[in-house]
């Protein structure tokens, strides 16, 4: 190829090249990995949630480590027979992974028992639920983005009281999440 017709092939390729979305700057993540002990949370201690149940969750890798990418959370779960309503994530996809314990799942039609080992992927925009089962268990939780879901934690756990069905409505809607049914019953 010649270099006239090089250079002008280049050139008009280059409105194209503007139109593919950039990756983020990644200047705010962490310059170096981090470890999180067992039984501890990265950020906020352990906070213990009203509303949908009374379990403890610990942050282990947070938004703010990922700029917004992923965030990981740990559940200690204390609230046999409770889970959450049936709601959407329009914008995270959700990946559970019990590490003890025996939880109830539905997504979109489709409903799962889990025990400790398995794991469930939930995609974005499709509703779902959980409950928990067994009468102490423990999941791995992973958000791909992030959002806004470690903060609708912090304030769940910061309420004084135990929240109204339409306050935890308000509160999903508020941290971009929408409850479109009841919590899931276990058979």
């Amino acid at each position: 190829m010649q270099r006239r017709t090089f250079i002008r092939t280049s050139l008009a390729a280059l409105p194209l090249a503007a139109t593919f979305p950039t990756r983020p700057q990644l200047a705010s993540r962490p310059a170096k990995g981090f470890k999180i002990p067992a039984g501890e949370g990265r950020y906020h201690g352990h906070m213990q949630l009203k509303g949908v149940n009374q379990n403890v969750l610990d942050v282990k890798v947070s938004g703010k480590d990922t700029n917004g990418d992923l965030a990981i959370f740990e559940q200690t779960s204390l609230s046999p027979g409770r889970g959450t309503p049936l709601h959407i994530h329009p914008h995270q996809d959700e990946i559970f992974t019990v590490l003890d314990g025996e939880y109830a799942f539905q997504v979109g039609e489709d409903k799962h028992r889990l025990r400790t080992g398995d794991s469930i992927f939930l995609p974005r925009q499709v509703p779902h639920a959980w409950t928990q089962v067994s009468a102490r268990g423990k999941m791995q939780v992973t958000l791909q983005p992030a959002g806004k879901l470690e903060e609708f934690f912090v304030t769940m756990a910061a309420l004084k009281t135990e929240p109204t069905p339409a306050e935890v409505a308000r509160l999903f809607a508020a941290h971009d999440m929408s409850v479109v049914g009841p919590p899931l019953k276990i058979d």
